[in-house]
């Protein structure tokens, strides 16, 4: 795929992926880690995916403060200036704004792509294909109010964990997007994919530079005005200051909620590509591949016995043995060893409290 100058990419690498414990940790989350046993962490996978069409000097990474140094060791083609580091927790909306801002100033044509940083996607030439239909799109919309557009997954079954995006039916690559749905009930969900024109929110988003920041002008104009009032300190040495001194004021809001479902032009693209928001260990198990007996094993040296539906992660080459379980998550990492039933993964936010509180915040 050609590479163009006009194409930025928005990495959005801040969260903690605490469902992931214990492999995830506060100061070392999951998209730090090769979740999948791949050879690559999570946010490699992704910046390879996306530099294969923006030009590395084109991508910037938004994270935590603390997340910094990770990042450098891991995106070293990600220059300093092009990771945004956030002093505190905002939601995505003023990291979005504040990104499109320092992007604007570099290249008033750009268009950018916004993903998150620790998703699976299996089939890339599929999602490249679909990223540079929602770019040209952006390039060449010229309506009043400018077009945003999001990536749509295909929804495989009544999930009740994803919000939906509601779309006109037609021949167009790009639907106009009628309404933004809250997390269903089962049946809701069950009803939304028989009527057909829905997707399931994945939180990749595509837009002109211009068009998301004349959004914010327009829905959330404090924030604009914020951040605005810094445009001269962007992408200069004065820019960290500005954002220490002004990003904590900024509302804590979602780009969903603040821009996406006020706008007027709204597109979705209804992906061609297998995805999963890697969310919690037993969307890990859904996604890899499963031995005679329905097992999954990450990196260990695995000797089962009776054992089924499992999913038995460790490090690297770490000899594990199992005997008489069916459908549970057993996953080791340097310092804490956890066994639980697929079932119950929903309990892993009770575990880290529990050992937070017993054994030390160091552990979660």
């Amino acid at each position: 795929m050609t590479k163009n100058d006009n194409y930025y990419a928005i990495i959005m690498a801040g969260g903690v992926g605490s469902r992931f414990w214990p492999l995830s940790k506060a100061n070392y989350p999951k998209q730090f880690h090769d979740i999948l046993g791949a050879g690559e962490t999570l946010i490699e996978r992704t910046f390879g995916r996306l530099s294969q069409t923006v030009p590395a000097d084109n991508v910037l990474v938004l994270t935590n403060e603390k997340y910094k140094a990770l990042v450098n060791e891991q995106l070293p083609k990600v220059k300093d200036q092009n990771i945004v580091l956030e002093p505190a927790m905002r939601n995505t909306a003023p990291c979005i704004l504040l990104a499109a801002l320092k992007i604007y100033k570099n290249n008033p044509d750009a268009v950018m792509i916004v993903a998150p940083s620790d998703h699976w996607i299996e089939d890339e030439n599929s999602f490249l294909n679909d990223l540079e239909t929602g770019f040209k799109a952006c390039e060449q919309d010229t309506a009043d109010e400018l077009l945003l557009v999001t990536l749509g997954i295909q929804p495989t079954f009544p999930h009740t964990g994803y919000g939906y995006i509601q779309y006109t039916s037609g021949d167009s690559e790009v639907k106009k997007v009628q309404a933004f749905k809250e997390k269903p009930d089962y049946e809701t969900a069950k009803q939304f994919l028989a009527e057909g024109n829905y997707s399931w929110n994945a939180g990749i988003f595509i837009w002109s530079a211009k068009a998301i920041i004349q959004a914010f002008e327009k829905y959330l104009p404090e924030m604009y005005a914020l951040f605005n009032s810094g445009y001269d300190a962007l992408n200069t040495d004065a820019e960290a200051a500005f954002i220490a001194e002004n990003y904590a004021k900024a509302e804590n809001i979602s780009i969903d909620y603040g821009i996406l479902e006020k706008s007027k032009n709204v597109g979705v693209i209804p992906a061609t590509f297998d995805w999963s928001d890697l969310g919690a260990w037993g969307a890990l198990y859904d996604n890899l591949e499963k031995d005679e007996t329905e097992n999954v094993v990450v990196n260990a040296r695995c000797i089962k016995k009776d054992v089924r539906g499992n999913l038995i992660r460790s490090d690297k080459g770490k000899i594990v043995v199992v005997e008489g379980l069916e459908d549970y998550i057993i996953v080791d990492s340097k310092d804490v060893l956890v066994i639980m039933p697929k079932a119950k993964e929903q309990d892993v936010k009770l575990m880290r409290a529990a050992v937070a509180e017993q054994f030390g915040e160091d552990l979660v």
